[in-house]
């Protein structure tokens, strides 16, 4: 229940201001001078939401001195704290001033209920957005701190939804454990394996690449664990395969959904034991690798189908990082777009709207095409959408099917998420007041965070 600090000399005012609020399932504190009030404020601190504050205390005094230096102590020990000044003196210059200098409002005694009661519930619901606000942020901050320590091999974003995959990565990159990284194809996966071994203790070895989705399935075994001369058509001598090369380092696997079964077999031996053997040899050999794969291919279902084998899914992913299509982290967008572009080129304001507007099928590997062309092809440093090459939007980022300039739900959905379920925060996003995005979340079914 929020709680409202009431300083007032008169304890008939205090009192049907503690029985107004009553009503409306806000809780009050009475203080009946300037020093009461500063004490019980020293005493509950950010138990307090909201004070209202007469602005005369002695008798026959009506200068509103007394109300200046109260509302200057409490902004020196809460400067967001809000504060409502009541006088029953209307023409008070001193009270105008404090709104001036940061009042939440002047209200006249006496005064009326509905108004007072509507601004208290205004200022309480936008103060407990801006605490919810204040605290996302700085668990940001706290967080962009320490990967701020860590070798992060020149990713570039903005949006919460990569810092936490990064977080993550940065914080299983020190144990020796499988990593499968899932997402679609262009998100970057290579790049958070690249992270992973960075911040590993096998930072210092190599880091070996094997794309399971570009060589011929009768290939990638011999890739994966080497060959003996004549293990194979074309085999004409010796070779080592990747777990070979990768030995005291890392492995990354791309693409692990297209390993044929009798390489998942395999595969599953190296990672239990860490021995296998090559292609029409029958020594084994011993290695030591991490082994971080990435897929774009609903595995679960590969499972169900008989595609992929259980018990290979649960040994890869023993933790599991999901990376979102860029569509799916809006923020990173116009920064990656930036550094894709280079120095001495600059996106125009309608070139920043279009980018944001297009739906990325191809992720950030289409993002950077579409930046590299337009770099070349630009008659001017400054790109334009038009230079973009970028179809154009049937509709306006974020609106209805109609195109009605209305957010849709799925738009409402990503604002609140990426707001962290503060409602005010979102509707700002949108352009829509607080008011409006409420009506827009009742009519669509959208519960209150």
């Amino acid at each position: 229940m929020p709680t409202v600090l009431i300083i007032d000399d008169n304890a008939a005012i205090g009192m049907a201001l503690e029985v107004l609020f009553s009503l409306h399932d806000i809780g009050t504190l009475r203080a009946a001078s300037p020093e009461e009030g500063l004490a019980m404020l020293d005493r509950a601190g950010a138990a307090i939401d909201l004070v209202i504050q007469d602005m005369n205390f002695t008798a026959d005094t009506t200068s509103g001195e007394e109300g200046v230096a109260l509302f200057r102590a409490i902004r020196k020990r809460c400067p967001d704290l809000p504060v409502i000044l009541l006088t029953a003196w209307t023409h008070l210059d001193a009270a105008v001033d404090l709104i001036k200098s940061g009042a939440a409002d002047y209200l006249a005694k006496p005064w009326d209920d509905q108004r007072l009661t509507a601004t208290v519930k205004n200022l309480l619901e936008l103060g407990q957005a801006n605490r919810a606000l204040r605290q996302r942020l700085q668990g940001e901050l706290r967080q962009r701190r320490e990967l701020d320590r860590h070798e992060l091999r020149g990713m570039i974003w903005q949006d919460p939804a990569t810092e936490r995959v990064i977080h993550l990565a940065c914080q299983v990159a020190r144990a020796d454990v499988p990593v499968l990284i899932s997402g679609p194809n262009g998100t970057g996966k290579e790049r958070i394996a690249e992270i992973i071994q960075a911040n590993s203790a096998v930072r210092d070895g190599p880091f070996v690449v094997l794309n399971c989705g570009a060589l011929p399935a009768e290939l990638i075994e011999a890739e994966l664990f080497g060959a003996d001369a004549g293990a194979y058509t074309g085999a004409s001598k010796a070779r080592e395969g990747k777990f070979e090369a990768a030995d005291g380092g890392t492995l990354f696997l791309d693409e692990i959904g297209n390993l044929p079964l009798a390489g998942q077999m395999k595969l599953l031996r190296v990672l239990e034991t860490g021995r296998f053997e090559r292609l029409g040899s029958n020594r084994e050999r011993q290695v030591q690798v991490r082994v971080v794969s990435a897929t774009n291919a609903d595995l679960a279902a590969m499972i169900r189908a008989g595609t992929f084998r259980e018990d290979l899914y649960y040994r890869l992913n023993v933790i599991e990082l999901k990376l979102p299509p860029l569509a799916g982290r809006p923020l990173d967008i116009l920064p990656l777009a930036r550094h894709f572009l280079g120095p001495g080129k600059t996106l125009r304001a309608d070139a920043e709207a279009a980018l944001l507007a297009h739906g990325w099928p191809g992720n950030v590997r289409e993002l950077k095409n579409v930046m590299a062309r337009a770099g070349l092809l630009a008659a001017t440093s400054a790109i334009g959408a038009a230079d973009l090459g970028l179809p154009a939007a049937a509709a306006s980022a974020g609106t209805g099917p109609a195109g009605d300039g209305e957010p849709d739900r799925d738009a409402i959905s990503q604002a609140l998420s990426r707001a962290g379920g503060v409602v005010a925060q979102a509707a700002a996003e949108l352009g829509l007041s607080r008011q409006a995005l409420y009506r827009r979340m009742e009519r669509l079914g959208i519960a209150r965070p």
